[in-house]
């Protein structure tokens, strides 16, 4: 293990999972989308709700959305529980959030060359970036949606969960949090899988994040709050900005320090050389 304090130990990412929109699946294809400049939005699926129902370019408009686009997987309902250990009665309750990070977990230790089965029961650490709970939102939509909880829902649905079911399903012993500081939680996900390696907690930590839109009321009330773009496109520091899109996806990094991927002859996609969070107050 990383003696504690020594806090410039330099760590590296060995290991990338995936599942982005515009076919990204895989670190190759993500940097295939982002060298062809690949335009990965989208109007929102018919199987996500109506866009032209919840439509109306006026934002004050009550129930309404100011864009119909957004950047959006292909498939979110296809999975496989017992491949993770999960039986069918408790893959009918689990957040498709948590079931992408679980893929997304596999296949970036194996990207890695890292035996999932060789890590179990050890000090690894797991930090996902988590924020909106739309599949909370829509089992608890309805006068009797209180009738309709089973006994695996409460894990199915927490925020906590974001994590603590990569932790559970791949019996990891290290630290688990779910971390939510809204659009920056990915990035403070790493800063503290780094911070935990540094600190002695784990040696190596899986650090990501998640986001899925599984239903229009998050899109409805940040398009009251002014933060979408109507045109469903961020146009970041330039003059033509006008909100953001939003989108989705699970990503998962696998750190560890790089010397140790060094002796284990690791392929290695970056290194990490300090970290740091801060909040910028009013």
């Amino acid at each position: 293990m990383t003696a504690a304090g020594d806090l410039h130990t330099p760590l590296a990412i060995v290991g990338i999972g995936c599942r982005l929109p515009g076919g990204a699946d895989s670190p190759d294809s993500l940097w295939r989308l982002l060298c062809s400049e690949t335009d990965a939005t989208s109007v929102v699926p018919e199987t996500r709700w109506n866009a032209a129902r919840y439509h109306d370019p006026n934002p004050s408009k009550v129930g309404k959305i100011v864009t119909r686009r957004g950047g959006f997987l292909s498939e979110v309902d296809q999975f496989d529980p017992q491949f993770f250990g999960i039986s069918p009665r408790e893959a009918h309750s689990l957040d498709p959030q948590q079931r992408l990070l679980l893929q997304a977990t596999w296949e970036a230790l194996e990207d890695g060359g890292i035996p999932a089965d060789g890590l179990a029961g050890t000090d690894v650490g797991v930090f996902i970036g988590g924020f909106t709970l739309d599949y909370q939102l829509l089992q608890n939509q309805g006068k009797s949606s209180r009738y309709r909880f089973k006994s695996h829902s409460a894990t199915g649905m927490m925020m906590t969960m974001l994590a603590n079911r990569i932790s559970h399903a791949f019996d990891f012993r290290g630290p688990s949090m779910t971390i939510d500081t809204a659009c920056s939680g990915s990035l403070v996900a790493v800063h503290l899988a780094a911070q935990s390696i540094w600190n002695g907690e784990c040696d190596l930590a899986l650090a990501g994040g998640v986001n899925l839109m599984l239903g229009p009321n998050t899109a409805i009330a940040e398009s009251r709050s002014g933060f979408l773009s109507p045109e469903g496109r961020s146009k970041a520091f330039d003059d033509a900005a006008d909100g953001y899109a939003r989108g989705e996806g699970g990503a998962i990094v696998v750190i560890k320090p790089l010397q140790r991927a060094l002796d284990d002859g690791d392929e290695i996609y970056a290194q990490i050389l300090g970290t740091a969070v801060s909040q910028d107050g009013h």
